[in-house]
């Protein structure tokens, strides 16, 4: 299996591991944060469904312009801009060949060098970082009064069945 078919692989398992993640968050929560320094839950999803633009557009461009941007609506269409925007990746992926995967890529942030790496470096760190961003968001849950759903089996709240 190459990494790209290994990628795809595990952008299918992982999507929905994300969704059901989104919308545990209580709706009447969503400005919840555990720190004035961290983001708030509905910007945490908001960075996950940004996050899943960009690769959109690095796979149509070769290139990211990242901007930090705040949420442009609340926590349900924060959910579907990610619903969107990780299916729309998936797509790409699945027309995407190797060279395509191998061909470098650039990630430009204001005042910051660039950063190149190939477009599958690009897309495998930005599954680790939303991975660990969803992480973050787990946490929030409970102290918001939700509910963590079963991401890789049981949780204390929801068995997985």
């Amino acid at each position: 299996m190459t990494s790209l078919e290994l990628c795809r692989q595990q952008r299918e398992r992982e999507l929905p591991r994300f969704v059901k993640v989104l919308k545990a968050i209580p709706d009447t929560r969503q400005d919840y944060r555990p720190d004035p320094k961290s983001r708030t839950a509905v910007e945490l999803a908001w960075l996950l469904s940004q996050s899943e633009a960009a690769l959109v557009t690095l796979l149509d461009t070769g290139t990211i312009e990242w901007k930090e941007s705040k949420p442009t609506g609340g926590l349900s269409s924060t959910v579907a801009a990610f619903e969107k925007n990780a299916a729309a990746v998936n797509e790409r992926l699945a027309r995407l060949d190797e060279k395509g995967w191998e061909k470098k890529g650039r990630f430009l942030m204001a005042g910051m060098p660039p950063w190149e790496e190939s477009v599958g470096g690009f897309v495998w760190g930005f599954l680790f970082d939303a991975i660990h961003h969803r992480g973050q968001l787990t946490t929030y849950l409970r102290p918001m009064g939700g509910k963590v759903p079963s991401i890789y089996g049981p949780s204390a709240d929801d068995s997985g069945a």
